[in-house]
């Protein structure tokens, strides 16, 4: 034996071929037997991935001499004993069952409808399926192994989400070579602002593939036509995701995420040979994410690799003379926004993060110059597609990190610069340095751009006519508000003259009614009751705040309408209301499955983490509730109702207040009891809707025959005795993933607990729906016991204590 260690993996099964490769209803493979694809390429069975009793039911290579293991059911739950069965339910379904005791469920597949004849196949590609019949088409589907990828991406699997159900297909390594339960490392497509694929331990990011250019991923340089595989990249208003497939299908080629999270593509030779490495990533030490901090290039290259971009130094110049340059670099000149800036173009790279990026494909080149010169947050712009000379636009708003150099196949990226900075001359790293010219474009050129703009937007969009309302923020600084206006004519029109039957609803602001406008858009109109004084303060509200907001969990304000007394808002219109319209109603929650859940879940923290992180303005909502999520026609939540919202400025981080708002169920301790709000107070507010999501109950007005707790009680209780499982909605219907579920239940609970300082930060919340990291165990939660209802009624009912005068709010 050579000096290298060989380690010898031996994998236990027990082949009793049944030489079929479909089970029917009620038909069962037992430990021991073995399902065959129809062309021979897969096997199906129990196996053992080391000489003990632990037993899995997986699929593998059957024509690879070295047992190799694609996908694993019960990864997370063995069976101890050869004692288990495979089998096709009535209710459409795949479950594994101990045969000692068939009434236990060890693992189950789920389904989104019901089957007359349900059967289960292994394919020759090694997607296990469940169908109805004979039915073959892919779309009609009710299960398939190929949506819950393990370590191994195989030809035809898509890696990517499904914007409209919530399924996210992504890579989670094995903990070891000999244990298929989930390691510490997932490997997934991100989909903040532009996505990219994302290799993360825990919820730490470790590489990640840069945006697609249309050609590859921007951190892929090698990748690009072969005589292995083809590859695509779907993204679309449905789905996004990365798929192969095999040029020739006699070659056995497959990409693993292994357990010390390295990505490789491999391809099996022969016996002698076994499985041979094609690419890996990460590659070197240039693609450990973030290595030279924000504004610093990697170039493995170059002694030392990291250095400073053109026009920026070393932010801690001694720690970087160490070789320490995580704290990257800062400007040589500051921005001035209205100083005349432009942008320097750096060749040859890959492109920085795009989790703070905004795109648009329709606009060449020059306009997204000119759009990314027009908001001072931009630093940077590119083509989202180099092909044919280039197309689209990507923005980044915040400061750029990750970015390496390239010998071939990088990209051009075009950084914003102080105007003292563009005529300077310099290398970046041997590569072309030049500055555009838009940056010499005087106030009158921006001012004109900014009009053609205007008037782009306002044809798009029909919109009458743009205004200015003048509005006082909380310490008297006063906000001017560009806001586009309708007039009323079109308002009442589009609203059948407000008419009764397109109302929505109402507030303490007023009604909401539906309208439609002569180009078939369909709006919101909230209009301000004239004898409504608070809701002139949550309109003023609604315009400084939302007005200045854009993200996709947030609704969107379309404009507004003033003439004579009258006042009122025009928002998007969300065919599928709130969200407390599904969850609380024992017929329409049948539609909310668990991935919808999840999907509102996640978009929810989302819109949230933008308001307290990423904003312009820091802004704490004070009101999430059910209520004020509402749906759109993908159930996509958008958090709505900023009537009583906050905003923080510099490094505030809470404020005090003698009068109270909020609901009452869903606001935080030291907010009800103390008048002190901060993020921390929102963070309460999203955990109690995690958990009544998740549960169907209500926190307000929650009962249980053996206590006299609130539901935060009740969870509370039921995790730290292990029964999670029992505050599950039982209209979810099957769950395939039930340690997801109970995550959000342990996430839920951080949330709510006592004190602010308890609780995690939403920048935390989001990378924990995201990740397999181990979780804190929840203190108890505020308000632990149940009380009685401050207002019986469904208006505003206002009581006082410690000085503090309250105003709660109906949760209905």
């Amino acid at each position: 034996m050579g000096a290298l260690p060989t380690l010898l993996l031996v994998f236990s099964i027990f082949r009793i071929s049944i030489a079929v490769d479909t089970i029917a209803l009620n038909q069962v493979v037992r430990d021991g037997e073995i399902l065959t694809s129809a062309g021979g390429s897969f096997e199906l069975g129990f196996f053992s991935p080391d000489d003990s009793n632990r037993r899995y039911l997986g699929i593998w290579y059957k024509k690879v001499s070295t047992m190799t293991v694609v996908w694993v059911a019960n990864r997370e739950i063995p069976l101890n004993d050869s004692s288990g069965v495979l089998k096709v339910t009535d209710q459409g379904t795949l479950a594994i069952l101990n045969g000692s005791n068939t009434n236990f469920i060890l693992w189950s597949s789920n389904s989104s409808r019901s089957a007359r004849n349900p059967t289960a196949q292994l394919l020759d590609s090694g997607n296990l399926v469940m169908k109805d019949g004979n039915d073959d088409n892919p779309e009609n589907f009710l299960w398939q192994s190929f949506d819950y990828p393990c370590n191994t991406l195989l030809p035809g699997m898509k890696l990517g989400r499904n914007t409209v159900t919530g399924l996210d297909r992504y890579l989670s390594a094995w903990k070891s070579v000999d244990d298929p339960s989930k390691g510490n490392f997932t490997y997934r497509l991100d989909p903040s602002g532009y996505p990219q694929l994302i290799l993360r331990k825990g919820s730490a990011v470790t590489f990640r593939s840069g945006p697609w250019n249309g050609l590859r991923f921007s951190g892929f340089p090698e990748l690009g036509r072969n005589p292995v595989y083809t590859y695509e990249f779907v993204f679309n208003e449905k789905e996004m995701y990365f798929r192969y497939e095999l040029v020739n299908s006699s070659v056995v080629s497959r990409l693993v995420l292994n357990p010390d999270g390295s990505k490789q593509r491999v391809n099996w030779i022969d016996r002698t040979h076994g499985w041979i490495l094609y690419s890996s990533a990460p590659m070197d030490s240039c693609d450990s994410y973030a290595l030279c901090g924000v504004y610093g290039s990697c170039n493995i290259n170059r002694s030392p690799k990291c250095e400073c971009m053109e026009g920026f130094v070393p932010k801690f110049p001694n720690d970087w003379d160490m070789a320490d340059w995580s704290n990257g670099c800062v400007r040589s000149t500051p921005l001035g926004c209205q100083n005349g800036e432009g942008f320097v173009k750096f060749s040859g790279v890959k492109l920085p993060d795009t989790r703070n990026s905004w795109f648009n494909r329709s606009m060449d080149l020059k306009e997204c110059a000119a759009v990314c010169l027009s908001n001072c947050s931009c630093t940077a712009y590119t083509n989202l597609d180099i092909r044919d000379g280039g197309s689209g636009c990507l923005l980044w708003f915040g400061d750029l990190i990750d970015i390496r150099e390239f010998n071939e196949n990088g990209q051009e990226l075009y950084v914003r610069m102080a105007a003292s900075e563009l005529g300077r001359s310099g290398n970046f790293k041997g590569k072309k340095r030049e500055w555009v010219i838009v940056g010499s474009v005087s106030s009158l050129g921006i001012i004109l751009l900014c009009l053609l703009l205007t008037l782009y937007l306002l044809k798009k969009k029909k919109l009458r006519k743009k205004g200015t309302m003048g509005y006082n923020l909380e310490g008297g600084q006063k906000e001017d508000v560009e806001l586009p206006l309708f007039d009323f004519a079109t308002i009442s029109k589009a609203t059948n003259h407000f008419s009764i039957y397109n109302k929505l609803g109402e507030g303490g602001f007023g009604l909401v009614y539906k309208g439609t406008l002569q180009e078939e858009q369909e709006i919101a109109v909230k209009r301000l009751s004239k004898n409504s004084g608070q809701g002139l303060n949550e309109f003023k509200n609604e315009v400084i705040y939302i007005s200045k907001l854009q993200h996709r969990n947030l609704v969107r304000l379309l404009g507004g309408c003033i003439h004579d007394e009258e006042k009122m808002l025009i928002y998007e219109y969300m065919p599928n209301k709130s969200l407390d319209s599904f969850i609380f109603d024992k017929t329409r929650s049948m539609e909310l499955d668990w991935n919808k859940r999840f999907l509102i879940i996640n978009g929810i923290a989302r819109g949230l983490l933008y308001l307290h992180q990423d904003s312009r303005l820091r802004i704490i909502h004070r009101d999430l509730k059910a209520d004020n999520v509402l749906l759109d026609e993908e159930m996509i939540p958008k958090i709505s109702d900023f009537g009583i919202a906050r905003s923080f400025g510099g490094n505030e981080t809470e404020a005090n207040t003698k009068r109270v708002v909020g609901t009452y169920g869903y606001m935080s301790p030291e907010y009800a009891i103390d008048g002190l709000y901060s993020t921390k107070s929102d963070v309460f507010s999203f955990g109690v809707l995690v958990l009544e999501i998740v549960s169907g109950k209500r926190n307000r007005g929650f009962s249980h025959p053996d206590h006299s707790l609130n539901l935060l009680g009740h969870a509370w209780t039921l995790y730290m005795e292990g029964r999670s499982m029992e505050l599950i909605d039982s209209s979810v219907g099957d769950i395939h993933d039930l340690s997801q579920v109970l995550r959000l239940i342990n996430v839920g609970l951080l949330c709510v607990q006592c004190g602010p300082d308890e609780r995690p930060s939403m920048s935390s919340v989001v990378l924990m729906l995201s990740s397999d990291s181990t979780l804190p165990q929840p203190k108890e939660p505020g308000f632990f016991t149940g009380r009685g209802s401050t207002s019986s009624s469904g208006n505003q009912g206002p009581f006082s204590g410690n000085g503090i005068t309250i105003t709660m709010f109906d949760g209905r």
